[in-house]
C-alpha cells in the first residue's frame, strides 16, 4: 500500500484534552475522538497534570477513532503535537515522580528574577517568563531536590508519549526547545542551561528531526489501539508551530493567530533572532524558526466578563447578550480602555506582576461597554505585538490567519482587523494543530525511501479555507487615537503593579481576615484555568 492511499492519525495532546484525528491522503478528516484531561491546582498559580492521563487519554482517543474506521489496516503512521513547555519527571520504571508541571504554572517567580538573564534569552530564544520549563525545573532543584536527583528521565509531552507508544525516549527539536534548555542556534541541549536548571544531560530525550520516525509503535500498544500491526510514530512539533504549518504561515507576510483563552501570533523566520518583541522557537521546517508573540489572557478575560456580569440568555448561555449589545456601541466603547493583563504581561514587557486595568469609567458606561473594551483591549495588545515584531524583523505582516474561540465572534474579528489595519482570514473550526501534525506524517510517508535531506518540507495541501475580513477605513482615525493612549498605560502603571504586588504579599500574612494573593496564572472563571496556547 502506498503512502498516498493510506491514512494518518494526528494526536494533539493539549492542556484540556487529547484528540485523535484521522486524515486521508487529501487531508480530509475521516474519524476523530477526544478525551478530556484534568487540571490540578494544589495552590494558587500552580498548574499540574497527572502525566499518566496524557497516556490514557491519548490511548483511548486513538482507539475510539480507529474503531470508527472501516479498515484500520489503512493507517500507516501516527504523529504527535502537544501543549508546549509542560514537562514530567520519571523514575527508572517510567512512573511519574510527581505531577507534571504545565506551561501556565506560575510558581517560579523568584527563579525567573534570579536566573532570567540576557544570556539565557540569547541561548534559548525565550525571554524571562512563566512559561519556559527551565525556571520551574530550577524551582524543583531548590524546593524538591529529591525529584530531580532521582529522576531517570525528564522530558516534554511528546517524549513521554513516545516512550509509552514505542519504548523510545525521544522527541523532536521543535518540541524540546520549548523547555528552555535548548541552544536554538546549535539545535541541541545546552550544558550551560542544564546546569542552571539542575538537569543532567542523560535524563533528557534523544533528538529527532520533525517529520522523521521516533520509533515503531510496539505490537502490544498497536493492539490496544485497534491497529492490526505496528506503524511508525513520526516526530511532531508543538501545537503552535503545527497550527502555523497547517495555516500556511511559512511564507513572508503571513501570520497565524490563535485567539483562544490566550492569544498567540506567530511568523516564520529563515534566520535566528532573539528579542523581547517575541519568543523564538524551532520552526516547522528544517533550518527555520518561529517567532511568537504571547498574551496569556484573551478569551480568558472575555469569558470572565460574561460569567461575572452577563445574564443567561434565551439560548441558555451566560452572557450571550453582551456580544450583541457591545456590537451596537461605537468603536472605543465611549472612552473605556482595558489593559487585558489578567494573567500577567508577556510580549513585549514580560512582567509577571502586571495586572488588568480598566481606565475611563463614567456614568454612561454599562456592562456592554466593559465587554467591548475587553475585546478592543486585546486588539490593541495585538497591534502592539505586531508593530514591535515588524520593527525588529523588518518584515511586514500583511495577512493574519485566525483560529480559536475568539474567531467565532464576528464582532471580535472585525475589531482585530480594524485596530490592526490588517486583513484577517477566519479559518475553519477544525483541529488545526492536528492538521499540521498530519502534514508531517504525510510528508514522511511520501518521502519514504529518500534521504532526509532530499525530502521536501511539509507544506499545506491547499491554502486554508476561510472567510476574509478587511479593515474598515472609517475606524482608522478613532482607533489610532485610542491606541496612542493604550500604549502608554503599562509604562505608567509598571511601578503601581510592583507596589500592589508587595502590598498584597503583606496582606496575605497580615493575620485574620487576610487572604492569599492570586498571582499570574491564577484560576480562570469558575475556578478553571487558562486553556492551551496555539
Amino acid at each position: 500500500m502506498t503512502g498516498d492511499a493510506g491514512l494518518v492519525i494526528a494526536v494533539d495532546c493539549s492542556t484540556t484534552a487529547a484528540k485523535a484525528v484521522v486524515h486521508d491522503a487529501a487531508g480530509r478528516v475521516v474519524a476523530q475522538a477526544a478525551r478530556p484531561l484534568r487540571l490540578l491546582q494544589p495552590r494558587a498559580s500552580w498548574h499540574e497534570q497527572d502525566a499518566e492521563e496524557w497516556w490514557s487519554a491519548t490511548r483511548d482517543a486513538v482507539a475510539e477513532a480507529v474503531a470508527a474506521l472501516p479498515d484500520p489496516a489503512r493507517v500507516e503512521a501516527v504523529c504527535l503535537t502537544h501543549q508546549r513547555e509542560s514537562f514530567v519527571c520519571l523514575d527508572a520504571a517510567g512512573r511519574p515522580l510527581r505531577p507534571a508541571i504545565l506551561w501556565l504554572d506560575g510558581r517560579a517567580h523568584e527563579e525567573i528574577a534570579a536566573l532570567g538573564t540576557a544570556r539565557v534569552h540569547e541561548l534559548s530564544g525565550k525571554p524571562p517568563d512563566t512559561t519556559p520549563a527551565i525556571y520551574k525545573l530550577a524551582w524543583l532543584s531548590r524546593h524538591e531536590p529529591d525529584v530531580l536527583r532521582d529522576a531517570d528521565r525528564v522530558g516534554d509531552v511528546q517524549a513521554y508519549l513516545s516512550w509509552r507508544l514505542t519504548g523510545s525516549w525521544a522527541t523532536s527539536h521543535g518540541s524540546a526547545d520549548t523547555l528552555g534548555l535548548f541552544d536554538l542556534q546549535r539545535l541541541d541541549w545546552s550544558p550551560e542551561l542544564l546546569e542552571l536548571a539542575g538537569v543532567r544531560l542523560e535524563q533528557l530525550p534523544a533528538l529527532v528531526p520533525a517529520g522523521q520516525p521516533l520509533g515503531m509503535i510496539t505490537p502490544d500498544v498497536a493492539g490496544a489501539l485497534g491497529l492490526p500491526g505496528p506503524v511508525p510514530l513520526v516526530a511532531g512539533i508543538g501545537d503552535g508551530q503545527a497550527a502555523g504549518l497547517a495555516l500556511g504561515a511559512t511564507v513572508p507576510g503571513v501570520a497565524y493567530l490563535n485567539l483562544g483563552t490566550s492569544m498567540v501570533l506567530g511568523v516564520n523566520s529563515s534566520e535566528y533572532r532573539w528579542d523581547p518583541a517575541f519568543r523564538t522557537l524551532a520552526g516547522a521546517q528544517p533550518g527555520a524558526y518561529t517567532l511568537e508573540t504571547v498574551l496569556n489572557a484573551a478569551a480568558y478575560v472575555a469569558t470572565w466578563c460574561r460569567e461575572q456580569f452577563g445574564e443567561t440568555g434565551a439560548d441558555g448561555v451566560v452572557g450571550s447578550g453582551l456580544e450583541a449589545a457591545a456590537a451596537d456601541l461605537p468603536c472605543g466603547a465611549e472612552g473605556l480602555l482595558t489593559l487585558p493583563y489578567w494573567n500577567a504581561a508577556q510580549t513585549p514587557y514580560w512582567d509577571p506582576l502586571a495586572r488588568g486595568a480598566v481606565v475611563g469609567w463614567h456614568g454612561r458606561h454599562t456592562r456592554a461597554h466593559l465587554y467591548r473594551s475587553i475585546l478592543e483591549g486585546v486588539g490593541f495588545e495585538l497591534r502592539l505585538h505586531l508593530e514591535r515584531l515588524e520593527e525588529v524583523t523588518g518584515q511586514p505582516v500583511t495577512t493574519i490567519r485566525m483560529v480559536g474561540g475568539g474567531a467565532r465572534s464576528p464582532l471580535w474579528v472585525r475589531v482585530v482587523s480594524n485596530i490592526t489595519g490588517r486583513s484577517v482570514r477566519v479559518c475553519s473550526d477544525g483541529e488545526v494543530s492536528a492538521a499540521g501534525a498530519a502534514l508531517l506524517a504525510r510528508d514522511y510517508l511520501d518521502g519514504r525511501g529518500r534521504a532526509p535531506d532530499d525530502r521536501p518540507p511539509a507544506e499545506p495541501v491547499v491554502e486554508p479555507v476561510g472567510e476574509d475580513v478587511t479593515p474598515d477605513p472609517s475606524t482608522a482615525a478613532a482607533y489610532g487615537a485610542l491606541y496612542a493612549v493604550y500604549r502608554t498605560l503599562y509604562p505608567q502603571l509598571r511601578t503601581v503593579f510592583a507596589d500592589l504586588a508587595g502590598a498584597v504579599a503583606v496582606s496575605a500574612v497580615g493575620g485574620p481576615g487576610s487572604s492569599p494573593a492570586r498571582s499570574a496564572g491564577a484560576p480562570g472563571p469558575n475556578g478553571g484555568s487558562s486553556a492551551p496556547r496555539g
